[in-house]
């Protein structure tokens, strides 16, 4: 069954180079994650900042996907903590 929240993956357009509020802080990142809502891009859970699940946390767009080579079509669902191949919602 596909997620319920694909309904509100959007074509949307990256914030930021990075991290948005890593690169206004001067902070670093490991991984960059952009919500499919709204196109903000946020550090992933292995950051220090973990701004991905805060932007989720405090705006509740509920899908992001990974912007790393080779994995833009891996998606993550906030709200029921599942993985998703985007590939296949295409």
């Amino acid at each position: 069954m596909p997620c319920p929240h694909a309904e509100t993956i959007r074509e949307v357009v990256p914030s930021a180079e990075g991290c948005e509020d890593c690169l206004a802080t001067g902070d670093t990142w490991v991984h960059l994650r952009i919500c499919l809502s709204c196109g903000k891009v946020g550090c992933c859970d292995s950051s220090q900042n973990r701004l991905a699940t805060r932007h989720f946390q405090k705006d509740g767009h509920p899908i992001m996907r990974s912007t790393e080579s080779g994995e833009e079509g891996t998606g993550w669902c906030f709200v029921d903590r599942i993985g998703l191949d985007l590939s296949a919602m295409a």
